[in-house]
């Protein structure tokens, strides 16, 4: 027989109470982790934001008007041209530089593409950043040479009261008038000033130029945004 008895250790159970404050601790850190894994993933555009907006010697100054806050892209979907349906927010990704007029297209109209065109091309390799979007809103049908000549444009016939929830004018002046930009991340943030001539649209670049310098870090040429 052994002289001294079996000896079993019995190992206490922590209380509630401290199982609670350590899952609670854990959970803090994670979120702390996570925290900062966002602010890490989100520097860059913060950073290119901060550069464009705060950061500029008053000689830069631009010539758009910038929209503060920002307007996100709606939830509305349009339609093509083709009659397919086309998501708003399928256009985020891209830079877009967006006019808005009836499917008719006057005069001021038809020179609001060509501008657009005109300064999407003088971008050069950058062209590909931005896309040429044009918010056709009415019902009115696309003459086939205008199609011909929006080729390589994104034309979405949007309903005029949607569009009147995101884009507005300056005031007095009508939605058709001004050209706008959109950031990648789908916000609108600029407007160009009515009757935007070819002297304009040199100040009108030389923003898209200014913006796509501050956003190189983090935005890349064709459509990867969700």
């Amino acid at each position: 027989m052994l002289d001294q008895p079996l000896a079993m250790t019995v190992h206490s159970l922590p209380a509630p109470q401290e199982a609670l404050a350590r899952d609670a601790e854990r959970t803090v850190r994670g979120r702390r982790r996570m925290l900062a894994l966002l602010l890490v993933c989100a520097a860059p555009v913060i950073a290119s934001y901060v550069t464009y907006y705060f950061i500029r010697p008053e000689a830069r100054r631009n010539y758009g008007e910038l929209i503060e806050p920002q307007r996100p892209l709606p939830a509305v979907t349009g339609t093509a041209l083709d009659g397919s349906a086309v998501p708003l927010r399928s256009l985020k990704g891209q830079w877009l530089l967006v006019s808005v007029a009836g499917g008719a297209c006057d005069v001021a109209c038809e020179r609001h593409l060509y501008l657009q065109r005109q300064l999407r091309e003088g971008l050069g390799a950058d062209k590909d950043r931005v896309d040429w979007v044009w918010l056709v809103a009415d019902g009115a049908p696309v003459l086939e040479p205008l199609r011909v000549a929006l080729s390589r444009a994104v034309v979405v016939r949007v309903e005029a009261a949607a569009l009147a929830q995101w884009l507005t004018p300056a005031p007095g002046r009508q939605l058709s008038e001004h050209l706008y930009v959109v950031d990648p991340m789908g916000n609108w943030m600029m407007r160009f000033p009515a009757g935007l001539d070819m002297a304009g649209a040199v100040k009108a670049k030389r923003d898209l130029e200014r913006l796509l310098r501050a956003s190189a870090s983090w935005d890349l040429p064709g459509r990867t945004a969700p």
